[in-house]
This record gives C-alpha cells, sequence and structure tokens, in this order.
C-alpha cells in the first residue's frame, strides 16, 4: 500500500513538473516575438534620430559603439577566419537548405505542423533581427555623424585646378622617390614583404594622436577565402558591421594592398563615408615607418589624383602628367590594371565576372543612396578635396 501511494506522488511530482516545463516553455515561446519586434522598434528608432541628429551620432561614435568594437570586434578577432564570410556563408547555403527541411517536415509531421513552422520562424526571425541589429548599430547611424572636416577642423573650401595640379605633382615626385625602394620582381612589379595586421592597426592607430576617435583598440584585418568572387564584384576589401571586421582581398594586387586595409580599419573606427575612409588610409601610410605601406597609400591617392584631373584636362596636360610618373610606378598601375583585366576574362568560373561585377556594383550604389551618399561611388574621389583642404598649408610626413 504505501509504495502504491509513494507511485502516485511521484507520477504526480512527475505531473507538475511536466506542466511546469510546460508554461515556461509556452512563456519563453510569448516572449521571442516580443524581444524581436522591440528591437526592430528600437532600431528604427535609432535610425530615424541619426538622421535628424548628427550630434546624437557624434555622442554615438565617441562613447557607444567603441564598447562593440572592444567587446563584439575583440571576440571576432580572436577567430583565424573571416566570420563574417562564415556567416555569409551559412546564410547562402543553410537557409535555402533549411527551407526544404521545413517543407520536408510540415508534410511528414502532420500533427506537429504548428510548432515546426512555429520554430522555423523564431529562426529567420532572429536572423532578420541580427541583421537589422548590427547593421544599425555598426553601420547605419554612423553614416550620419559630423564629417571628418567637422571634428576635426580642417577647411572645406574649393580649389582651383591649378591647385589640384601642384597637389597631384607632389603626390608624384613623392611616389617616384619611394618607388625605388620596394622589393620588386623581375618584371618590376611590387612584392609586398609586410605584414598585413599589425603594421596597418600602429599606423591607424598612430592617427589617434589628431584625427578624433582614431584612438583605442583595433580589430584583426582579414582576409577573404573566396578572395576570386570577391574581385569578381571589383571589391579590394569590405566591412561587415554583423561580424565587426576588416576584410580584404587577398588574390588583388598587393600594392593596393596596405592602403586598402587601413581603409577598412577606418570603417571599423565609425568612419563610413568612403572618402574619409579613403583620406584616413592615405594619412596613415604616409606617416607609417614602413615603406611598402607608405608606396601603397601614395599609389593609391594617386589612382583618385589621376581621375579629377583627368576629368577636366586636355590632352597635352594629360600627357605632361603622365610622363611625369617614373616607370616603376607605371609598372603597378599597369600590374593592377592587368590583374582586374584578367578577372574580367577569367573562363570556367562559378558566375560570370561581368555578371557578378553589375550585381555588385547596384548594390553598392544602392546601399549608399540608401544612406544618404548622393553620390554613390563617386564619393571615394571625394578625398582629393581633403587632401586639398588638409595638406595645403602641410608637407607629407618625412621619414
Amino acid at each position: 500500500m504505501a509504495n502504491s501511494v509513494e507511485t502516485k506522488e511521484k507520477q504526480t511530482a512527475s505531473q507538475q513538473d511536466t506542466a511546469e516545463d510546460k508554461r515556461v516553455h509556452k512563456k519563453f515561446r510569448h516572449k521571442q516575438p516580443a524581444a524581436m519586434a522591440a528591437l526592430l522598434v528600437m532600431c528604427v528608432i535609432l535610425n530615424i534620430i541619426a538622421w535628424q541628429s548628427s550630434a546624437f551620432c557624434d555622442f554615438y561614435q565617441k562613447h557607444i559603439y567603441p564598447i562593440w568594437v572592444g567587446s563584439y570586434g575583440r571576440l571576432t578577432s580572436l577567430l583565424p577566419f573571416s566570420f563574417g564570410e562564415l556567416l555569409i556563408a551559412v546564410a547562402v547555403f543553410g537557409i535555402p537548405l533549411s527551407l526544404v527541411v521545413m517543407i520536408v517536415l510540415l508534410i511528414i509531421k502532420k500533427g506537429r505542423r504548428k510548432r515546426v513552422a512555429r520554430v522555423f520562424g523564431f529562426i529567420y526571425g532572429w536572423i532578420v533581427t541580427f541583421v537589422v541589429l548590427t547593421e544599425t548599430l555598426n553601420c547605419f547611424v554612423l553614416y550620419h555623424c559630423s564629417t571628418l572636416a567637422e571634428l576635426n577642423g580642417i577647411p572645406t573650401k574649393q580649389h582651383t585646378d591649378a591647385e589640384l595640379e601642384a597637389l597631384a605633382y607632389r603626390v608624384i615626385d613623392r611616389i617616384n622617390l619611394l618607388a625605388p625602394q620596394v622589393q620588386r620582381d623581375d618584371d618590376g612589379r611590387f612584392i609586398l614583404t609586410a605584414d598585413t595586421t599589425d603594421t596597418a592597426r600602429d599606423a591607424m592607430r598612430a592617427l589617434g594622436s589628431e584625427f578624433e576617435d582614431l584612438g583605442g583598440y583595433y580589430v584583426v584585418p582579414k582576409s577573404i577565402y573566396c578572395s576570386f568572387f570577391m574581385s569578381q564584384m571589383d571589391l579590394m576589401g569590405i566591412y561587415f558591421p554583423f561580424s565587426m571586421e576588416a576584410n580584404y582581398n587577398n588574390e588583388m594586387y598587393k600594392a593596393k594592398l596596405p592602403a586598402t586595409i587601413c581603409h577598412e580599419l577606418a570603417h571599423t573606427k565609425g568612419f563610413m563615408q568612403e572618402d574619409e575612409a579613403n583620406f584616413l588610409a592615405f594619412a596613415a601610410c604616409d606617416r607609417c615607418d614602413n615603406v611598402e605601406y607608405r608606396y601603397s597609400g601614395y599609389l593609391s591617392a594617386l589612382t583618385q589624383i589621376r581621375n579629377k584631373v583627368f576629368e577636366y584636362a586636355d590632352e597635352e596636360t594629360k600627357v605632361e602628367f603622365d610622363s611625369r610618373i617614373s616607370d616603376l610606378v607605371w609598372a603597378d598601375i599597369d600590374g593592377n590594371r592587368e590583374f582586374w583585366q584578367s578577372v574580367e576574362e577569367a573562363e570556367d568560373t562559378v558566375f560570370d565576372s561581368k555578371s557578378v561585377s553589375e550585381v555588385s556594383d547596384k548594390a553598392m550604389e544602392t546601399s549608399l543612396h540608401l544612406n544618404g551618399v548622393e553620390d554613390g561611388k563617386k564619393s571615394y574621389g571625394r578625398m582629393v578635396d581633403l587632401m586639398l583642404n588638409y595638406y595645403g598649408d602641410k608637407d607629407f610626413a618625412e621619414h
């Protein structure tokens, strides 16, 4: 009799535990949509405020954003691979596969279809919430900060063609001096021997002594495993807000690589505008003790300046301009052009390079426009205006 009573008591307790578990599970299940909705509403509010108040964005960049860099960015930096690239791969391959699994389960689990749909709904809901949240906190808000010029007291006056050409020839003179100092192969092409992590981080961190919000911790730059696909998209580097990483194309022409890494590191410090990231990359390379970084910075700047000059120059001016550039520098200009041409002409690829490039270009333009950059990809060239206003009465770094 005692055993029977004890058994009933155990069964009752077990039923109570099961009922309690169900209540907890149901409560948790009901809280998830509310949590997702709250986070998404918060993101909407933050974006609205960001579009209306640069002061709010400046405060966020200076006091809040560094918390994410120093925590989440520091965590992803511990990984020896690009976490952002992994997340994209999971999304590209995992989401379609999960949809197939969901459909199969909905067919065979006739009595549990609501639960299956609910589980997958939560998964997709949290994926969307994560992307929107990280894009908002690590990118969208930062697009609306005060400009680099405003934060650092750099003039914003307009310059004449003569002043532009004077800066251009200063850059040419400096890069011509640097060109023989870097290592080259038998064809005279640039060879990168410098590291792509500590030197870049140190060069960018050094800017913190003069420019706002550039000191402190820097994430570890990482190469992309699928760099050829990145080349097909005409990308040399990319900042992933959802992983807080500065990533670079490891197959690109190496003379452009150091400046590219510094450019992406500038994004990780909250400078989303492409012209500002270009300028900061040049300034970091110019002051760097490593000659390969200095050369890379000047080569990237020369590309932008040459494009600006050629917008208005007549044929005689163009010929004179190009004749001032040394043969060693031209070897790298040609090497970079040949690399991109080889990508465009590559055969037996999974995706057609021209099609991928066009899609990437449209996506980039759309992203920039949505974040208030009216001139889209042309904004990269505005770094020349920053150089004219900053270096107008300053000399380049001496080494």
